[in-house]
């Protein structure tokens, strides 16, 4: 179902560094020409940014850092408050909702659309999953459909591909496994913190893809 085959690299991917986009990376690596993190200031920043450099090189893909760092200045979240803040349980709890970065993924795709165009390349790659929905509105699939649909209509042929939009982060793991994903080199962490704290709402939500898919998880978590 998520089996690539393309042949040429016409693509742009918002690559943020943990498994999910990681994953994507790898499964559509012939037709990705370019892949785009962007720092805004999170707390785990950082570690992503190793995590998504370390695997662009393994492919041989170009790989851009772009500042948004005004996000970190005028929008609140959580995410952006310091390792503190961050809410501990479950994934889907009313407090993760804190961790939401008001119109993130909007941001993110109108500047990779832009980006897109002005290579010459046809999409811009986005790795949501339907583990996201409950808790992030710019994840969810109307959400997909209006931006690419505003991609479409704002762009000279580029257009938004979401391949895991229905598909859980389990799937997801599953088949990075099956692929070769390496995922000790993919970060998760809302704290940021050189270890796992393995209580924030992403770290559950790892530890529950790989118990739930059966693979082995090589994540270094605190507990």
């Amino acid at each position: 179902m998520h089996k690539n085959t393309y042949n040429m690299k016409d693509s742009v991917i918002i690559l943020s560094g943990g498994m999910d986009s990681v994953t994507l990376l790898h499964n559509y690596k012939e037709q990705i020409a370019l892949a785009v993190t962007f720092n805004y200031g999170s707390n785990h920043a950082q570690r992503e940014i190793a995590c998504a450099a370390e695997n662009c090189k393994e492919l041989g893909i170009e790989h851009l850092v772009i500042p948004l760092y005004f996000m970190h200045q005028y929008f609140r979240s959580s995410l952006l408050q310091g390792g503190e803040a961050i809410p501990e349980g479950h994934y889907t709890a009313e407090n993760m909702k804190s961790t939401v970065v008001p119109f993130r993924n909007g941001v993110m795709l109108a500047i990779a659309a832009g980006i897109a165009e002005s290579r010459g390349l046809q999409n811009v790659m986005i790795a949501n999953h339907a583990g996201d929905h409950t808790i992030y509105p710019d994840c969810r699939p109307e959400f997909i459909n209006a931006m690419n649909n505003a991609i479409i209509s704002g762009s000279n042929g580029v257009k938004l591909l979401a391949p895991y939009t229905n598909i859980t982060k389990t799937e997801i793991c599953g088949l990075g496994a099956k692929i070769g994903v390496d995922y000790s080199k993919t970060y998760s962490c809302y704290k940021g913190g050189k270890k796992h704290c393995g209580k924030c709402g992403t770290c559950v939500e790892r530890k529950e893809a790989f118990e739930l898919a059966g693979v082995p998880d090589p994540t270094e978590y605190e507990e």
